[in-house]
């Protein structure tokens, strides 16, 4: 089995020059057994991935970090400076004093001495404490954003991490950290498919040179909030056809062809080989056409963020139109 080398992008306000991996692998899961996420890992290294995405919230980072180093034990890889990790901060850290311990949580989870990417995983705050998925009305609290991104930029500085970004942030809060960051952030990580396309936030972010990353680029399916529109597309599904690929090949390679990166979820074997085969096609003019007509629904609008007494007072105040 030959692995396959998949391209990188160069991310502008790491540390040094610094390289991501376009397709990342993603550690999200409703109920994650460790044994499967670890068969998976180390399949998925063989196959060309280096890079993998957690987040102190997906309860992955332990599991991930005794993959990584059955995958140096073995050899699969040479070191770790090979692989490429991102991790988020959870809402409950998210305060000027608590951003640089909880990314040193997150390192000792993982049981590495840097993270290639750390990203603020919603522009939101909650009650400081135990790490709590989901946000109740008396918990939310608006961000101190200068307070916290310092806090990024001092870990950058550390060299805790290399890059630096967000997620779930929508064109206008990505402009107003911008108003202020010093390092400004390398990457946005956002929900993005052929179902919900996020042009205005691309062109916003390569103009600025922030790098986008598409999560759930499949529609997220399997999961509590995710949908099946995305692999029952009939659009989706005549262009696979004629390319003789399947429908999740179409959406990774559209993420690809328009300029974002992105992290995909899946253990199993066969789907990891598909995911890596993008490169070496190409969807078609008319292809890309078809897709820019499909009609755009948001999956992961967050409704439980829009409360009476918290920061976002409805849907509008937290994505800015952008749903």
């Amino acid at each position: 089995m030959t692995a396959t080398q998949i391209p990188e992008v160069v991310l502008e306000s790491s540390n040094g020059r610094r390289t991501m991996p376009v397709l990342g692998f993603g550690t999200a899961s409703n109920n994650l057994q460790p044994e499967v996420l670890i068969e998976a890992v180390l399949e998925a290294i063989k196959l060309g991935y280096r890079h993998f995405d957690t987040a102190s919230i997906y309860g992955s980072e332990q599991t991930l970090g005794v993959a990584i180093a059955q995958a140096l034990k073995l050899g699969l890889v040479a070191s770790r400076d090979e692989l490429f990790i991102t991790s988020k901060l959870w809402p409950n850290d998210a305060h000027p004093n608590l951003v640089i311990p909880a990314l040193k949580k997150s390192l000792q989870n993982l049981e590495l001495e840097y993270l290639d990417l750390y990203l603020i995983h919603w522009p939101i705050s909650a009650t400081p404490g135990k790490l709590s998925h989901a946000l109740e009305e008396k918990d939310q609290m608006p961000m101190d954003f200068k307070g916290v991104w310092a806090d990024m930029e001092e870990a950058q500085r550390l060299g805790l991490t290399k890059s630096i970004g967000i997620s779930n942030f929508s064109t206008k809060k990505t402009q107003n950290l911008l108003s202020f960051a010093t390092i400004p952030p390398s990457v946005n990580q956002v929900e993005m498919s052929p179902f919900w396309q996020q042009k205005k936030l691309r062109d916003f972010c390569k103009a600025n040179g922030i790098v986008v990353t598409a999560f759930s680029p499949l529609g997220a399916i399997g999961t509590s909030w995710g949908t099946n529109h995305v692999l029952e597309s009939k659009v989706l599904n005549e262009i696979a056809e004629a390319h003789g690929k399947t429908v999740a090949q179409v959406c990774i390679r559209w993420v690809y062809q328009v300029g974002a990166t992105l992290a995909v979820k899946s253990y199993n074997k066969e789907r990891l080989k598909q995911n890596v085969q993008m490169f070496d096609w190409e969807l078609t003019k008319e292809d890309l056409e078809k897709i820019n007509q499909i009609p755009q629904r948001k999956m992961m609008p967050r409704e439980e963020l829009v409360t009476a007494t918290g920061p976002y007072k409805s849907l509008d105040d937290l994505w800015d139109g952008e749903y």
